[in-house]
Protein backbone atom coordinates (compact mmCIF):
# COMPACT_ATOMS: atom_id res chain seq x y z
CA UNK A 1 0.00 0.00 0.00
CA UNK A 2 2.83 2.38 0.88
CA UNK A 3 4.69 1.72 -2.36
CA UNK A 4 1.41 1.84 -4.30
CA UNK A 5 0.61 5.37 -3.10
CA UNK A 6 4.10 6.61 -3.94
CA UNK A 7 4.00 4.98 -7.38
CA UNK A 8 0.54 6.39 -8.13
CA UNK A 9 1.76 9.85 -7.17
CA UNK A 10 4.87 9.36 -9.32
CA UNK A 11 2.81 8.50 -12.40
CA UNK A 12 0.34 11.33 -11.79
CA UNK A 13 3.07 13.91 -11.18
CA UNK A 14 4.90 12.90 -14.35
CA UNK A 15 1.69 12.89 -16.41
CA UNK A 16 0.54 16.32 -15.24
CA UNK A 17 4.00 17.87 -15.78
CA UNK A 18 4.67 16.32 -19.20
CA UNK A 19 2.40 18.39 -21.51
CA UNK A 20 4.60 21.17 -22.85
CA UNK A 21 3.12 24.51 -21.86
CA UNK A 22 4.71 27.87 -21.04
CA UNK A 23 6.90 26.41 -18.27
CA UNK A 24 8.12 23.68 -20.61
CA UNK A 25 9.10 26.25 -23.23
CA UNK A 26 10.78 28.32 -20.51
CA UNK A 27 12.71 25.25 -19.29
CA UNK A 28 13.92 24.49 -22.82
CA UNK A 29 14.93 28.10 -23.43
CA UNK A 30 16.84 28.37 -20.15
CA UNK A 31 18.60 25.07 -20.79
CA UNK A 32 19.75 26.26 -24.19
CA UNK A 33 20.78 29.64 -22.78
CA UNK A 34 22.60 28.57 -19.63
CA UNK A 35 22.89 24.78 -19.55
CA UNK A 36 20.91 21.82 -18.14
CA UNK A 37 21.22 23.00 -14.52
CA UNK A 38 19.24 26.17 -15.22
CA UNK A 39 16.55 24.15 -16.97
CA UNK A 40 16.41 21.62 -14.15
CA UNK A 41 16.16 24.34 -11.46
CA UNK A 42 13.27 25.86 -13.43
CA UNK A 43 11.59 22.45 -13.35
CA UNK A 44 12.35 22.14 -9.63
CA UNK A 45 10.35 25.31 -8.97
CA UNK A 46 7.43 23.89 -10.92
CA UNK A 47 7.67 20.51 -9.18
CA UNK A 48 7.57 22.26 -5.79
CA UNK A 49 4.39 24.11 -6.73
CA UNK A 50 2.88 20.90 -8.10
CA UNK A 51 3.62 19.19 -4.78
CA UNK A 52 1.86 21.97 -2.87
CA UNK A 53 -1.22 21.71 -5.06
CA UNK A 54 -1.04 17.93 -4.82
CA UNK A 55 -0.99 18.19 -1.03
CA UNK A 56 -4.09 20.39 -1.05
CA UNK A 57 -5.88 17.84 -3.25
CA UNK A 58 -4.64 14.81 -1.29
CA UNK A 59 -5.76 16.20 2.06
CA UNK A 60 -9.10 17.31 0.66
CA UNK A 61 -8.59 20.93 1.73
CA UNK A 62 -11.69 22.19 -0.04
CA UNK A 63 -11.61 25.60 1.66
CA UNK A 64 -8.07 26.27 0.37
CA UNK A 65 -8.95 25.01 -3.10
CA UNK A 66 -12.09 27.16 -3.18
CA UNK A 67 -10.14 30.24 -2.09
CA UNK A 68 -7.57 29.69 -4.84
CA UNK A 69 -10.26 29.25 -7.48
CA UNK A 70 -12.17 32.30 -6.21
CA UNK A 71 -9.03 34.42 -6.71
CA UNK A 72 -7.98 32.82 -9.96
CA UNK A 73 -8.71 35.98 -11.97
CA UNK A 74 -6.04 37.95 -10.10
CA UNK A 75 -3.62 35.03 -10.10
CA UNK A 76 -4.03 34.44 -13.83
CA UNK A 77 -3.71 38.17 -14.51
CA UNK A 78 -0.39 38.22 -12.68
CA UNK A 79 0.75 35.04 -14.39
CA UNK A 80 -0.22 36.32 -17.84
CA UNK A 81 1.61 39.61 -17.39
CA UNK A 82 4.68 37.81 -16.05
CA UNK A 83 4.69 35.44 -19.04
CA UNK A 84 4.53 38.39 -21.40
CA UNK A 85 7.50 39.93 -19.59
CA UNK A 86 9.46 36.67 -19.75
CA UNK A 87 8.64 36.34 -23.43
CA UNK A 88 9.92 39.85 -24.13
CA UNK A 89 13.16 39.29 -22.22
CA UNK A 90 13.68 35.91 -23.92
CA UNK A 91 13.15 37.50 -27.35
CA UNK A 92 15.85 40.09 -26.64
CA UNK A 93 18.25 37.73 -24.81
CA UNK A 94 21.88 37.22 -25.80
CA UNK A 95 23.09 33.91 -27.29
CA UNK A 96 24.16 31.10 -24.96
CA UNK A 97 27.89 31.83 -25.01
CA UNK A 98 27.17 35.19 -23.33
CA UNK A 99 24.37 33.98 -21.09
CA UNK A 100 26.54 31.19 -19.75
CA UNK A 101 28.98 33.77 -18.45
CA UNK A 102 26.33 35.06 -16.06
CA UNK A 103 24.03 37.23 -18.16
CA UNK A 104 20.31 36.62 -18.06
CA UNK A 105 19.34 35.27 -14.67
CA UNK A 106 20.35 33.29 -11.61
CA UNK A 107 19.45 29.86 -10.26
CA UNK A 108 17.36 31.24 -7.34
CA UNK A 109 15.58 33.54 -9.80
CA UNK A 110 14.92 30.65 -12.18
CA UNK A 111 13.48 28.58 -9.31
CA UNK A 112 11.30 31.33 -7.86
CA UNK A 113 9.92 32.52 -11.20
CA UNK A 114 8.88 28.99 -12.22
CA UNK A 115 7.42 28.37 -8.75
CA UNK A 116 5.40 31.59 -8.86
CA UNK A 117 4.19 31.00 -12.41
CA UNK A 118 2.96 27.51 -11.56
CA UNK A 119 1.12 28.82 -8.49
CA UNK A 120 -0.73 31.37 -10.65
CA UNK A 121 -2.74 28.50 -12.15
CA UNK A 122 -5.00 27.39 -9.27
CA UNK A 123 -6.92 25.09 -11.60
CA UNK A 124 -3.96 22.74 -11.19
CA UNK A 125 -5.27 21.77 -7.76
CA UNK A 126 -8.59 20.82 -9.34
CA UNK A 127 -6.74 18.74 -11.91
CA UNK A 128 -4.99 16.84 -9.13
CA UNK A 129 -8.25 16.41 -7.21
CA UNK A 130 -10.03 15.07 -10.30
CA UNK A 131 -7.23 12.68 -11.19
CA UNK A 132 -6.86 11.48 -7.59
CA UNK A 133 -10.60 10.85 -7.41
CA UNK A 134 -10.52 9.04 -10.74
CA UNK A 135 -7.95 6.54 -9.51
CA UNK A 136 -9.44 6.30 -6.04
CA UNK A 137 -6.82 8.18 -4.01
CA UNK A 138 -6.63 11.55 -2.30
CA UNK A 139 -9.51 13.67 -1.06
CA UNK A 140 -9.03 13.09 2.63
CA UNK A 141 -6.01 10.81 2.91
CA UNK A 142 -4.48 10.38 6.36
CA UNK A 143 -1.33 12.43 6.86
CA UNK A 144 1.03 9.52 6.12
CA UNK A 145 -0.80 8.53 2.96
CA UNK A 146 -0.99 12.15 1.79
CA UNK A 147 2.74 12.60 2.39
CA UNK A 148 3.58 9.51 0.32
CA UNK A 149 1.23 10.58 -2.44
CA UNK A 150 2.65 14.10 -2.60
CA UNK A 151 6.21 12.81 -2.44
CA UNK A 152 5.40 10.66 -5.47
CA UNK A 153 3.88 13.67 -7.28
CA UNK A 154 7.00 15.70 -6.58
CA UNK A 155 9.30 12.88 -7.75
CA UNK A 156 7.27 12.30 -10.91
CA UNK A 157 7.20 15.98 -11.83
CA UNK A 158 10.92 16.29 -11.10
CA UNK A 159 11.65 13.22 -13.24
CA UNK A 160 9.97 14.87 -16.22
CA UNK A 161 11.97 18.09 -15.81
CA UNK A 162 15.19 16.12 -15.45
CA UNK A 163 14.48 14.30 -18.72
CA UNK A 164 13.47 17.50 -20.54
CA UNK A 165 16.44 19.58 -19.39
CA UNK A 166 18.86 16.69 -19.96
CA UNK A 167 17.62 15.99 -23.49
CA UNK A 168 17.65 19.68 -24.36
CA UNK A 169 21.15 20.01 -22.94
CA UNK A 170 22.37 17.38 -25.40
CA UNK A 171 21.14 19.55 -28.27
CA UNK A 172 22.77 22.68 -26.87
CA UNK A 173 26.25 21.73 -28.08
CA UNK A 174 24.93 21.38 -31.64
CA UNK A 175 23.57 24.92 -31.81
CA UNK A 176 25.86 27.84 -32.54
CA UNK A 177 25.24 31.41 -31.31
CA UNK A 178 23.50 32.45 -34.54
CA UNK A 179 20.95 29.65 -34.22
CA UNK A 180 20.45 30.34 -30.53
CA UNK A 181 19.46 33.91 -31.35
CA UNK A 182 16.54 32.49 -33.31
CA UNK A 183 15.77 29.96 -30.59
CA UNK A 184 15.54 32.85 -28.11
CA UNK A 185 13.26 34.80 -30.43
CA UNK A 186 10.98 31.85 -31.16
CA UNK A 187 10.72 30.81 -27.51
CA UNK A 188 10.08 34.43 -26.55
CA UNK A 189 7.20 34.64 -29.01
CA UNK A 190 5.73 31.34 -27.77
CA UNK A 191 6.01 32.30 -24.08
CA UNK A 192 4.47 35.73 -24.74
CA UNK A 193 1.68 34.05 -26.73
CA UNK A 194 0.87 31.88 -23.71
CA UNK A 195 0.77 35.05 -21.62
CA UNK A 196 -1.55 36.84 -24.05
CA UNK A 197 -3.83 33.80 -24.22
CA UNK A 198 -4.00 33.80 -20.43
CA UNK A 199 -4.90 37.51 -20.38
CA UNK A 200 -7.49 37.12 -23.17
CA UNK A 201 -9.16 34.28 -21.26
CA UNK A 202 -10.00 36.81 -18.55
CA UNK A 203 -12.00 38.98 -20.94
Amino acid sequence: MVSDLFFQGLVLGFSIAAPVGPIGVLCIRRTLAGGPLRGFVTGLGTATADAIYGLVAALGLTAVAAMLVDHQTYLRLGGGLFLCYLGWTAFRAAPARQAAAGIGGSLPGDYLSAFALTLTNPLTVLSFAAVFAGVGVGGGQDSRGAALLVLGVFAGSLLWWLILSGATGLLRAELGPSRLVWVNRLSGIVIAAFGLACLLSLA
